[in-house]
């Protein structure tokens, strides 16, 4: 997945045109929401995910299905752990959606259970931004109940043509 850091984001608006590589979500659940285009195939497996701009930046969305339980019956923790992937980048980059880069570091603490059909959001905050790497931390939560605890960096990379 790639971004580019943005910081003229305007949280309170959607943007005026989609940026590239988002699109409007076709599925009317998730209207307002924006989902990649093309599609990312393993996370449009895992998720799909989407993201909008809201008052305090940008939030992450995710609504979990029966595929993504654990033995348990709670969401597994590698799918809470892609979400989060995908929450640190577009935190990372915005509505922009340009920073290209690879995930060096991730890190993790479950802290609570997620079950399937309840809507998770991921929000959280560039703690440095540098030239080749961007510092995030994020927090997934359920309806405000903290679920994951996330931080981790992104090496900016060349696009390739």
């Amino acid at each position: 997945m790639s971004h580019e850091p943005h910081d003229k984001m305007q949280p309170d608006s959607p943007p005026t045109t989609v940026p590239w590589r988002l699109a409007t979500a076709q599925d009317p659940d998730w209207a307002g929401w924006y989902h990649w285009e093309p599609a990312d195939d393993f996370e449009d497996y895992a998720g799909p995910f989407y993201c909008q701009p809201d008052g305090k930046g940008i939030v992450c969305g995710f609504m979990p299905e029966a595929k993504n339980r654990n033995g348990g019956g709670n969401i597994h923790g590698g799918s809470l752990m892609t979400f989060a992937d995908y929450a640190l980048f577009m935190i990372a980059g915005g509505m922009d959606a340009n920073i290209h880069g690879v995930t060096v570091t991730m890190n993790c603490e479950f802290v609570g259970a997620a079950e399937p059909g309840r809507l998770l959001t991921a929000r959280g905050e560039v703690v440095r931004a540098g030239l080749s790497m961007v510092f995030v931390r994020g927090m997934i939560d359920d309806a405000g109940r903290n679920v994951l605890a996330f931080s981790g960096t992104i090496k900016r990379i060349n696009r390739r043509s």
